[in-house]
C-alpha cells in the first residue's frame, strides 16, 4: 500500500513540474519591431518574402516574455508545437506584418514557429498560440513605429539622427522610453535596426521597461532607406 501511494504521490510531483514549466512565469514582454533596410543592408543580406513584395515598414519581430532582471525564459513546452491552422484567420495581417525576410524565400510559417516556440510558449498562461500573434498584430497597430519617427521628421532615406532624437519621438508619443537597437551595414555604418517596447503580462498594454536591451548605437545613428 505504501508503495501505490508513493507511486501516486511521484506522478502527481511530475505532472506538477511538467504543468509549471509549460506556463513558466515571467514579469514582462519585450515588443519588438525591426526596419527591413537594416536588416538588408547587412552581409548577411536578406531574401523578400514568398508571398509577395515587402512593405517599406518596421515588421514585427517577436513578442519576448523577460524576466526584470534581463534574463528571459525558452522554449517552455516542447509539447506545443506551431500550429498553422491555429492562426489561419491572421494569415494576411501575418504576412504584411510579421514577414520573413530569411534566406532562402519562405512563407513565414518557419519564422513564426521558432517565436512561438521559444518565446511563446513560455506565455502559455496568459496567451494561447492565437491570442499570443494575435496580441502581436494588435500591438503593431496601436504603435505604429515608422509614423511615429516621420512625424518628428526622422526620415528613412539614409540620413544619420542622433539616438536621442529616435528615443524621444517614440518616447513622445508612447509615454515611454523605448529600447533602441542597432546593427552596421556593409561599410561599417551603425544604424537603427530594431525598436522594443515594452508590454505588461497581459500582452496589451505597454509600460515603462524594467530593463532595456543592449543597444550597441552609437550618439548618431543612420535610417536606411528600403
Amino acid at each position: 500500500m505504501k508503495t501505490i501511494i508513493n507511486y501516486i504521490l511521484y506522478v502527481l510531483a511530475f505532472f506538477s513540474c511538467t504543468f509549471l514549466s509549460a506556463s513558466q512565469n515571467f514579469d514582462f514582454f519585450y515588443f519588438v519591431q525591426q526596419w527591413p533596410g537594416s536588416y538588408c543592408d547587412t552581409q548577411q543580406s536578406c531574401c523578400y518574402p514568398s508571398t509577395g513584395k515587402l512593405a517599406a515598414n518596421f515588421g514585427i519581430h517577436g513578442l519576448w516574455p523577460n524576466f526584470n532582471d534581463g534574463s528571459y525564459p525558452s522554449n517552455c513546452d516542447p509539447n506545443s508545437p506551431f500550429d498553422p491552422s491555429k492562426i489561419a484567420d491572421l494569415n494576411s495581417r501575418m504576412q504584411a506584418n510579421w514577414p520573413s525576410l530569411a534566406c532562402p524565400s519562405s512563407n513565414g510559417n518557419t519564422f513564426w514557429a521558432h517565436e512561438w516556440e521559444k518565446h511563446g510558449t513560455c506565455s502559455e498562461s496568459v496567451l494561447d498560440q492565437h491570442d499570443y500573434f494575435l496580441a502581436a498584430l494588435n500591438l503593431k497597430k496601436q504603435y505604429n513605429i515608422l509614423e511615429i519617427l516621420q512625424n518628428a521628421g526622422i526620415e528613412a532615406n539614409d540620413g544619420s539622427y542622433s539616438l536621442s532624437s529616435i528615443t524621444e519621438a517614440i518616447s513622445g508619443a508612447t509615454g515611454y522610453t523605448p529600447g533602441v537597437e542597432c546593427n552596421t551595414d556593409e561599410a561599417g555604418n551603425n544604424q537603427l535596426y530594431q525598436v522594443y517596447l515594452c508590454v505588461d503580462t497581459s500582452g496589451s498594454n505597454i509600460i515603462e521597461c524594467p530593463v532595456l536591451p543592449s543597444s550597441k548605437c552609437s550618439s548618431q545613428v543612420q535610417f536606411p532607406s528600403f
